[in-house]
């Protein structure tokens, strides 16, 4: 018997399909929101000295390793993406979880980094640019845990075969995810 998918998956007036729409509908209205954080912080750091001072103090060391983290775990997703195409749920299934591995590895290592930071002062209410750090790092960890538990998941549905389209999905959401923290590295980073 023929495995019948659901019409969202086979209709779309845009020639596009609709899972895909929905997840680029989805990426705009996050685009909008790390956006106007980013300019945010661009803005408050040119007008406002005391922020590089403030950023002297992050872990630069603990930026590189999550984004080589996060980096690796992009190619992963690129493997699961590849391997869904070529109709193997298992091995999709596989690289799925090493891309969760890889937020699992940032969040712990995002975790060791703020409990340094916090047991020598610098918490959310130390001054604005820690508010800043603490809200812009803490949403993109937010959305860091999303990916991850869309991509275990979707695991499920490809370790049966079902469904395998939404690997490619869950990759696009987690390439964001990763573009995110291309931005933000250097901003809270690098720019000292």
């Amino acid at each position: 018997m023929a495995m019948v998918q659901p019409i969202a998956t086979r209709r779309s007036a845009t020639g596009i399909p609709t899972g895909k729409l929905a997840m680029w509908w989805l990426l705009g209205s996050e685009i909008t929101i790390f956006g106007g954080l980013l300019v945010s912080y661009i803005m408050m750091r040119i007008m406002y000295a005391p922020w590089a001072e403030a950023a002297a103090h992050t872990n630069t060391l603990a930026g590189s390793i999550n984004t080589f983290v996060l980096l690796t775990s992009s190619l992963f997703a690129v493997l699961a993406h590849h391997a869904a195409e070529q109709k193997n749920g298992k091995l999709a299934a596989f690289y799925l979880w090493l891309t969760i591995g890889g937020a699992l590895t940032f969040l712990v290592v995002k975790g060791l980094e703020w409990t340094n930071e916090i047991r020598h002062g610098f918490t959310i209410t130390a001054n604005s640019f820690w508010s800043f750090y603490y809200t812009a790092a803490g949403l993109h960890g937010l959305h860091v845990i999303a990916g991850a538990t869309a991509m275990a998941i979707v695991s499920f549905d490809c370790l049966r075969g079902k469904n395998l389209q939404r690997v490619e999905l869950v990759g696009i959401y987690w390439h964001f995810v990763d573009i995110v923290w291309i931005f933000l590295f250097p901003l809270l980073y690098i720019a000292k």
